[in-house]
């Protein structure tokens, strides 16, 4: 037993020293070969989208996907996984919604829509009024309540389109989807109708969370998604005549408030490990596709983020987390718990990266710093300059890692090509046949490689004495 353990440690004692000696360089194309010959990220999406499915907070789906990625965290020899107890909402969308266009009573046409996430149902036999259309609520407030009152307002203010970065475009018309009910509320309007977060012409209602703000329940109004199409023909047919109606039904439902789970695995740090790095993705998605890029894809390049670091036979110096967050999507309550706890704790987050923009090829890094640690970082850029990874710039990290922002750690979201995300972001084509294997693959290494170089020279330039060798 004595022998083998000494031929154990003599083989470690070379592999760590082989390690040692070789540039950032080789091990970042280390990463990059482990990650695209013997990758783990897309097996495990594809168990995730096509034999668990969607993932909306408190649903079935939700529950076994937490089993599940709990379960292969623990295959992977990780120091600790464990169950983060957390308390979500839980929204049931119920039997498919149903819509149509009414020109003349009996002349209808039929049109795409599905519930926004968190709306409340229309009556048992639906809601049928005139509709107004609006882009914006500076136009809602000028009709007033004598054009609204007993009227569904119809949001149509689409994503623009001549915005390279499809995030700005869809920051730009989201909170007609998010907070629309609640102005349309203030002028007396009974159901409102968003056209879809969508840069595509297609037939695909998206849905996304809205909120009442604190109003009660018998104040509330139900509130739907559009499909662009759709939504250019509601809008060319009230140009030829306003008094047509719009017909909805939809039975979704809020109940009360489940228990979830953060799913969270660790290696621990063999010099600093009381200082910690995160990498995570949410592991909710919504109902209506099986949540492959959003954000099942960021979930498993997390987790293959800690495989491809004991693969690649990189011992981290500060413990390194996965965190799979659940409850973004309509919610956040994830994210939050996490900080809580951390903070409980006195743990200090020295980095924490999130993947959430979708699986294709990534481009980059937004990084939310000061300028000293942002220099670091773009004193790496040599780096990862083979792999095209060129986007290196400050801004947003991601939702569920935010609240762990403090004024000396960096944060960072990883920013694959945005082109194609709104075409599958929250709809029912965000589905495991668009996901790509080598560019979900690429996106694994690139997390792996920053989490690398971050624990190795740390997130204060000053300490950092030893050059990167490229």
């Amino acid at each position: 037993m004595k022998i083998l353990k000494s031929i154990l440690l003599f083989f470690l004692v070379i592999a760590v020293s082989s390690i040692n000696a070789q540039t950032d360089q080789e091990i970042v194309k280390t990463i990059y070969k482990q990650s695209l010959t013997n990758g783990q990220s897309y097996n495990w999406l594809n168990h995730l989208s096509n034999q668990i499915g969607s993932r909306l907070s408190g649903s079935l789906g939700a529950e076994r996907a937490v089993a599940y990625t709990k379960e292969e965290l623990e295959k992977l020899g990780l120091d600790k996984v464990w169950l983060q107890t957390v308390m979500v909402p839980k929204w049931v969308r119920g039997a498919k919604e149903f819509a149509f266009i009414e020109t003349t009573p009996g002349k209808t046409t039929n049109v795409n829509i599905c519930a926004l996430g968190g709306s409340v149902a229309t009556a048992a036999l639906g809601l049928k009024a005139e509709v107004v259309e609006v882009k914006n609520f500076e136009e809602l407030e000028a009709l007033g309540p004598e054009n609204i009152e007993g009227k569904i307002v119809f949001y149509n203010r689409p994503m623009q389109v001549d915005l390279i970065n499809t995030f700005e475009a869809y920051g730009g018309c989201v909170n007609q989807r998010y907070q629309g009910a609640v102005e349309a509320i203030k002028f007396g309007a009974v159901g409102v109708i968003v056209r879809s977060m969508n840069l595509r012409m297609d037939d695909l209602p998206h849905t996304g969370s809205m909120t009442y703000d604190d109003l009660p329940v018998d104040k509330r109004i139900p509130s739907a998604a559009i499909s662009t199409n759709d939504a250019e023909l509601l809008s060319t047919m009230l140009k030829l005549d306003k008094s047509i109606k719009f017909y909805f039904k939809q039975n979704c439902k809020q109940l009360k408030d489940v228990q979830s789970y953060n799913v969270i695995g660790e290696i621990t740090g063999s010099e600093y490990p009381n200082e910690y790095m995160i990498v995570g993705g949410h592991l909710d998605s919504w109902d209506l596709g099986d949540g492959s890029h959003d954000d099942g894809a960021g979930v498993v390049q997390s987790m293959d983020v800690l495989r491809l670091l004991k693969e690649s036979g990189i011992k981290p110096k500060r413990s390194i987390r996965v965190v799979l967050f659940m409850n973004e999507e309509n919610g956040l309550r994830g994210g939050r718990k996490y900080a809580e706890v951390a903070k409980q704790k006195g743990e200090n987050h020295v980095f924490a990266l999130e993947s959430d923009s979708g699986g294709f090829t990534p481009r980059g890094f937004s990084f939310d710093c000061n300028d000293a640690a942002f220099n670091q970082v773009l004193s790496w850029q040599p780096l990862f300059k083979p792999y095209l990874i060129h986007y290196f710039e400050k801004g947003g990290s991601g939702a569920d890692v935010g609240p762990l922002k403090t004024d000396s750690n960096v944060l960072a979201g990883l920013r694959p090509d945005s082109q194609r995300y709104f075409d599958h972001h929250h709809a029912s084509n965000d589905t495991f046949d668009a996901i790509n294997k080598r560019e979900l693959e690429l996106g694994a290494a690139t997390m792996t490689a920053l989490v690398y170089l971050f624990d190795k020279y740390g997130v204060n330039p000053i300490s950092n004495k030893t050059p990167i060798k490229n």
